[in-house]
């Protein structure tokens, strides 16, 4: 019983039901929805679900790195921009080097498409860290900053190129399952691990949750603004191979628009606080595989395009109000403590509020 409480209060449970429904939808309208096969052509597995993970890979990518700008209190507008700017590099590479080696020109392009991106992470987090401009601000201009450095690369006209290694990030099987998918999940464990066995993620909680008192406890938020935001654009440009490489064409306008928001919304699907503070890179992948789930679902079902917007915010609302305490409490009965207060995030619980400083 006191794991089902445990796992109802999980914010990204709550996600995994909303997959969970949005999967049973679509089966009971198609019962071969979830079914697999074997395409003859190219004698790999297909499917519904794999589909969904394949496009869920650039979704994680950007939400990974916007969990960690969230923790520290700040915010990323620019990661669809750093998408454009990483697949607008990438393909312009591929089609200069086209003759040369395949594998080099992949390994050149997916290198200098990471290192731009991360030149202009660099950019956001010494104005957020050192100027000690506001994040929203700063994130904003690069974001426009960024899809104009996208036109110069390409000179403002959509690129295709050819190369079958890069082609196959999206494109190709790894037992089956998309490549792209399995890439983005061993970043996570990476990242992840990087996070939790070492002090690195307490440092960042601790700045989102009081930036004096973690100055106070030795902890210099500087450089650690600093890289959380140089991260978070490197794996926007990850985002944007992935997402160039299944149709090998970047649009200037159209690669990574909007996906900011998709990723704050996984973000805060996987229960981390806009506030900042205690976060949850489970919950974040989570609320990815939610959102691609849900875009797969708005074309499955025929919604029309206008009144898509609409049909996610209303999905989304309902989970939000899941993991609310006291919408819980009002739905499933019992008593809460905290549901006769707002709902506080889990760091700040027991301890007195505190007003935030810009870090200079």
């Amino acid at each position: 019983m006191n794991r089902v409480k445990t796992a109802l209060r999980t914010p990204w449970f709550w996600g995994i039901v909303g997959i969970a429904l949005l999967l049973l939808i679509n089966s009971i309208k198609n019962p071969a929805y979830l079914a697999l096969s074997i395409n003859p052509t190219t004698g790999m597995l297909t499917g519904n679900v794999l589909d969904i993970l394949r496009v869920s890979a650039p979704i994680i990518m950007i939400a990974l790195g916007m969990t960690f700008v969230i923790a520290t209190g700040g915010i990323d507008l620019s990661v669809g921009s750093m998408m454009a700017v990483g697949g607008a590099v990438a393909m312009e590479t591929l089609r200069s080097l086209d003759g040369s080696s395949p594998i080099g020109a992949m390994f050149a392009a997916i290198g200098l498409a990471v290192v731009l991106a991360m030149v202009l992470g660099a950019i956001n987090g010494f104005l957020v860290s050192v100027v000690g401009l506001q994040p929203f601000i700063t994130t904003l201009i690069m974001m426009l900053a960024a899809r104009g450095i996208a036109r110069v690369v390409t000179g403002g006209q959509n690129t295709n190129a050819t190369n079958e290694p890069f082609r196959l990030l999206a494109n190709g099987q790894i037992f089956g399952i998309p490549t792209s998918f399995v890439l983005a999940i061993a970043i996570v464990l990476l990242i992840a691990l990087a996070m939790r066995r070492t002090a690195l993620g307490l440092m960042i909680e601790s700045i989102g949750i009081n930036p004096h008192a973690s100055r106070l406890a030795g902890i210099r938020p500087r450089p650690i603004l600093f890289g959380v935001y140089v991260l978070s654009a490197a794996l926007a440009a990850v985002g944007g191979l992935f997402s160039v490489s299944e149709v090998m064409t970047v649009s200037v306008g159209g690669t990574g628009n909007l996906m900011e928001l998709d990723a704050i919304l996984a973000v805060v699907i996987g229960g981390t606080s806009l506030a900042g503070g205690k976060f949850s890179i489970v919950g974040s992948t989570v609320g990815a595989l939610l959102i691609a789930t849900l875009n797969k679902t708005v074309l499955f079902l025929g919604i029309p395009a206008a009144a898509t917007p609409a049909f996610k915010a209303v999905v989304i609302i309902v989970l939000v109000l899941l993991q609310s305490e006291r919408v819980r409490s009002w739905a499933f009965g019992g008593s809460s403590r905290r549901s006769s207060g707002p709902t506080r995030p889990a760091a700040e619980q027991g301890t007195p509020p505190v007003s935030k400083e810009v870090v200079a």
